[in-house]
């Protein structure tokens, strides 16, 4: 019985159900960049290329066999459309993260004692004594 006390232990850890939701929504993803590429760019490459479906485009080798580099490519385009949003959705998690650590340091930066404060007051009179008299 330890295996499963261990293995429900292990299966109940924030970071697998955080992985679980990541997988799903992924997969969900993935299904609207599909339609976005068929449905939207695909059709447009094809009024450039004088109304060819890229999508459906075969080189052939011999006989039945063929190469259908038109869903490569198409696939191709899926994939730079969901790695540039991954790009913008970890841009925006790192700028995120830096904006609540600079308002953290904010607030945990102390305020200055009385001897500190009285020490910047004399260094700035030095350095206006040193730049000559203020008229």
């Amino acid at each position: 019985m330890p295996v499963l006390e261990e293995f429900k232990k292990f299966i109940l850890r924030g970071n697998v159900v955080d992985l679980a939701v990541g997988v799903v929504i992924g997969a969900a993803f993935t299904k609207v960049i599909d339609s976005v590429v068929a449905d939207l760019f695909m059709p447009v490459v094809g009024v450039l290329t004088g109304g060819i479906d890229v999508s459906q485009m075969r080189l052939t080798l011999y006989g039945d066999a063929s190469i259908g580099w038109g869903r490569f490519a198409q696939s191709v385009l899926n994939f730079l459309i969901i790695g540039f949003c991954m790009f913008l959705v970890v841009k925006g998690i790192n700028a995120l993260h830096r904006y609540v650590l600079k308002a953290e340091a904010a607030v945990a930066a102390p305020e200055p004692t009385a001897t500190e404060k009285l020490l910047t007051e004399i260094r700035d009179l030095l350095k206006d004594q040193k730049s000559g008299p203020v008229a």
